[in-house]
């Protein structure tokens, strides 16, 4: 029962939190609409090659990385960044013939896999958004983690993940390719677009958190 409910709340979580359209989701839209659906499954396990050791290490670790405010403070630095230069990235390149096509062949040269690896490996917001939920999920004795436990636990989370992003690339391509005409800006318009609102909800998030005065109580 208790290996039944460590897969099925892995699932549940990671499923609905790889939903989201994030950069990862878009960097598999590309893969798959450039190079079919064989590279975007590579390109999903080398995703989740690295979730496996982010989702380990946070599991064993959530209380002390929750409460190390030095790094989550870095964190959310540099998430406001990485959110911002990505917007940058994408409207350089996409505004630009000659370098969509040579950035499209240089970029589709290395192994879905790699790219996969590489790409979640600067993904540094999974870091508070895993280990929240794993000292939620531990705190509430959701999950039991004691001995081989966990591992029926992460196995859920993998394939929530895996499942969530095959699912939302599957269909977004599925709809870009039936509105042709719209979809000739999502690239340039619209991912730069929602990279600079991310960013700016992060800013708004890191003020809120760090430089907001704390009002006096009367």
């Amino acid at each position: 029962m208790k290996k039944i409910k460590n897969i099925s709340i892995g699932f549940l979580v990671s499923f609905i939190g790889s939903i989201p359209l994030g950069y990862l989701n878009l960097a598999g839209l590309e893969i798959y609409s450039k190079s079919g659906l064989h590279n975007l499954v590579f390109f999903l396990f080398g995703v989740i090659f690295v979730e496996t050791f982010v989702i380990y290490f946070t599991l064993l670790f959530a209380k002390q990385l929750i409460n190390n405010k030095r790094l989550m403070k870095v964190i959310d630095f540099f998430a406001i960044g990485f959110m911002f230069v990505l917007a940058y990235l994408f409207y350089f390149n996409f505004n630009s013939t000659t370098t969509l096509n040579a950035s499209l062949r240089e970029y589709l040269m290395y192994s879905p896999f790699v790219i996969g690896v590489v790409l979640n490996c600067f993904n540094f917001l999974q870091l508070p958004f895993w280990t929240s939920w794993n000292l939620y999920l531990l705190n509430g004795k959701y999950i039991t983690i004691e001995r081989k436990l966990k591992y029926y636990y992460i196995a859920g989370t993998l394939i929530g993940v895996f499942l969530g992003m095959f699912s939302l690339i599957v269909i977004l391509q599925t709809l870009f390719q039936k509105t042709n005409q719209f979809s000739k800006y999502i690239m340039p318009v619209f991912i730069p677009l929602f990279f600079i609102v991310l960013g700016s909800i992060q800013v708004f998030k890191v003020y809120k958190k760090y430089f907001k005065p704390v009002a006096l109580e009367i």
